[in-house]
């Protein structure tokens, strides 16, 4: 019990001083994750607005797909994106295994499936509203998709900080991808894993503490959009 207390000790004073080392784990997560987000958004709100608005045969099954893809095992996205860019895969000659870069493309490929099925749904509710009214005005499909992006904005930035959040705390598939190299691919959740593994309790408390603060903010981020967004329709 007292080793628990010296580590917790020794992890707010890492916290308070600004530990360098912590701070550069800190700022590698963040780029990393926002990274992976801004792309599975760029690739997913598309996506999943296209799917919203349109009616073909096998639609069903393309829902079954991307609702399951949610689930992507990390460790086996980790391992897909290991063989293809190792030097042996197609994309070995990229050189970016081990790399953030790396961490970002796996991390990408986890989110986007979350992103494009919850967007999806979104736009799939506010295109029953507007479906008459685009009839009517013959809207083009690809006018129609950025009117809904664009209407359902505050519901999609919720569904942006909820890819942020699975994003940041993964750790499978970054860590056989990334490689867990010191200064160059450490971030938070796999530095936890290290240090506890170690015994070196201090650090893995200090960033186990960051990441429950990104996430209490992530949530309070959430909540106070749905209430911004929800206001107007109450005044």
């Amino acid at each position: 019990m007292q080793d628990y207390g010296d580590a917790l000790w020794l992890a707010l004073g890492l916290l308070v001083s600004g530990d360098p080392e912590l701070l550069e784990i800190i700022a590698l997560s963040l780029r990393v994750s926002l990274s992976a987000m801004v792309i599975a958004c760029i690739i997913g709100f598309p996506l999943g607005a296209i799917v919203a608005i349109s009616r073909f045969p096998g639609r069903g099954a393309v829902l079954v797909l991307m609702n399951t893809l949610m689930g992507l095992p990390p460790v086996v996205v980790g391992l897909v994106v290991y063989l293809a860019l190792s030097n042996a895969g197609p994309f070995g000659w990229l050189q970016l295994l081990y790399t953030p870069t790396a961490m970002i493309i796996a991390q990408t490929i986890l989110i986007t499936p979350i992103i494009a099925a919850l967007s999806r749904q979104v736009m799939e509710d506010l295109h029953n509203e507007y479906a008459e009214q685009f009839r009517s005005l013959v809207v083009p499909r690809f006018t129609a998709m950025g009117a809904l992006i664009w209407d359902a904005r505050i519901s999609l930035l919720t569904v942006a900080l909820a890819g942020f959040g699975r994003a940041t705390a993964e750790v499978g598939a970054v860590i056989v991808v990334g490689g867990n190299i010191k200064h160059l691919t450490r971030v938070m959740t796999t530095t936890i894993a290290l240090e506890t593994q170690k015994g070196e309790l201090a650090l893995a408390l200090a960033l186990g503490a960051v990441l429950m603060l990104i996430a209490i903010t992530v949530n309070a981020l959430v909540m106070s959009l749905r209430a911004t967004a929800s206001r107007p329709a109450y005044a």
